[in-house]
């Protein structure tokens, strides 16, 4: 049973993670024709090896990353040049001298991570295995920029048609869960389970991954509409984006910090029975009273405006104006309607977690509406306190 489920593992890995081994293997092959039948090159294996390293990247990184390997290629060549042609090739002061040559240079310079490597294998291998003899040295700055380049073209090619459609997906998969967390936590306060409420904290102390997700996204979104000239004039649509997803993160945390609040509330027994009552109920069979209905229908009318507020990003982001104004507006009746029911809420008897839930919620739908609608700072504020029950500042 165990190896079957390994494998079924496997195989859901490789049916989601499928094209970018294709996109990598065809760059490198076609990086290695491209030097060695094209150009000529005796030994192009830096070509193939740029071109992986570039790829390896998440997206959004690599342009910056195909300039970093191309700079790192060429000071480990300069390097390894000047050493061998001083000490010779081969020995244990060469390769010392080198390496530590190549990083005291690529640290003075900044370098770090991928280029600082880069820079001093490049120089030990051409120590060790290729030792430069003055025709080989130019060859491997070319076939570096060879890789970079060709890495630069897969990548353009994959995202060639819809630039912005994973970021889309990305945007509509981040809110469905977070509303779906959201229904979550009310469905555990409804029926006062402490373990479907610890569950939902779980998943809301995940949700931090999400909007890293988004933020990575926007990156790789704006290399590809940089790569891309026709579709250039998208990027100012996604700076928008990027500062909605700004707004989000700060919803995500205040989601959190509710569902913390959720696993205290599900968590409270009630008052012990009075002298007065015949017969005690027995402490095994005693139940906490379940939480407010009103609360849990807060809950879900901020769960609505999760998803149109999703919805409202990612029809942005396809230029559907018309159906974004649509859902933005949705978004804000939502967000204000879960408000206005948390604030039926306040009383003299309430609970601090109680009382921790329902700030949330406002400070939820004020991230929520700015994201929506950054230009509206104030005015959703002044809406949200209104629609709470607080007097107008």
């Amino acid at each position: 049973m165990v190896r079957f489920s390994g494998l079924r593992t496997a195989g859901g890995r490789l049916r989601h993670g499928w094209r970018p081994v294709l996109e990598a293997t065809v760059a490198a092959t076609v990086a290695w024709l491209l030097a060695t039948r094209l150009l000529g090159h005796p030994q192009p294996f830096f070509a193939p090896a740029a071109a992986l390293i570039v790829l390896g990247q998440a997206r959004g990184q690599r342009i910056r990353r195909a300039v970093e390997v191309v700079l790192g290629v060429a000071a480990g060549v300069l390097v390894a040049d000047l050493v061998v042609q001083a000490l010779g090739p081969g020995s244990t002061w060469t390769v010392f001298t080198v390496i530590l040559l190549t990083v005291l240079l690529a640290v003075a310079f900044g370098a770090t991570g991928v280029t600082l490597v880069q820079a001093a294998v490049s120089a030990l291998y051409l120590v060790v295995v290729a030792p430069p003899d003055g025709s080989l040295v130019p060859f491997r700055f070319v076939d570096a920029l060879i890789g970079g380049a060709v890495a630069l073209a897969a990548s353009l090619l994959v995202d060639a048609r819809h630039p912005l459609a994973p970021l889309v997906a990305d945007v509509r998969r981040t809110f469905d869960e977070l509303a779906g967390l959201l229904g979550e936590i009310a469905d555990a306060l409804d029926h006062r389970d402490e373990a479907a409420a610890v569950t939902a904290l779980t998943q809301a102390r995940g949700m931090d991954a999400r909007v890293d997700g988004l933020r990575n996204g926007v990156l790789a979104a704006g290399e590809a509409l940089r790569l891309n000239v026709r579709r250039r004039r998208h990027i100012g649509r996604l700076r928008s984006v990027d500062e909605s997803i700004r707004q989000i993160d700060y919803a995500v945390r205040n989601v959190r910090v509710l569902a913390r609040a959720g696993v205290t509330l599900s968590r409270l027994q009630p008052p012990a029975p009075s002298p007065e009552v015949r017969a005690p109920v027995p402490p095994s069979e005693v139940r906490a009273p379940a939480a407010p209905p009103e609360l849990g229908a807060a809950l879900r009318s901020l769960a609505e405006a999760v998803r149109e507020a999703g919805a409202a990003l990612a029809a942005d982001l396809d230029g559907h104006d018309e159906a974004a104004d649509r859902h933005a507006t949705r978004a804000d009746e939502a967000a204000l309607a879960a408000v206005h029911t948390a604030g039926q809420l306040f009383g003299s008897t309430q609970t601090l977690p109680l009382a921790m839930i329902i700030g949330q919620i406002r400070a939820t739908a004020i991230d929520l509406l700015r994201g929506v609608n950054p230009e509206d700072d104030v005015a959703v504020l002044a809406r949200v306190d209104e629609a709470l029950g607080l007097p107008a500042v």
